[in-house]
């Protein structure tokens, strides 16, 4: 992983983080519930962002390499794997 994207993706995770603990405590609390639903989908983008970025950082970097060295049916079975994971939501 590039370096600015590791970064990046670290600073996010650690936004996640704190969000996770934000709606652990909004549940000790006892909040409102739709203040919790909001938070929560809060968290949902916040890892789509990161699953994103990471995936750009992939086709640019693991899946040209995998194209140009004849690798190209490893990539194209990891991406769709991928993407029937994510349809699974």
């Amino acid at each position: 992983m590039k370096a600015t994207t590791h970064t990046k993706a670290v600073r996010r995770l650690k936004i996640v983080e704190g969000q996770i603990r934000g709606l652990q405590n909004m549940l000790a609390q006892d909040a409102y519930c739709i203040d919790i639903i909001h938070q929560s989908l809060a968290v949902k983008s916040a890892l789509s962002e990161i699953e994103d970025l990471i995936l750009e950082n992939h086709l640019k970097t693991h899946v040209i390499e995998q194209m140009t060295s004849g690798k190209a049916a490893k990539a194209i079975t990891e991406i769709l794997a991928v993407h029937k994971l994510s349809k699974k939501k």
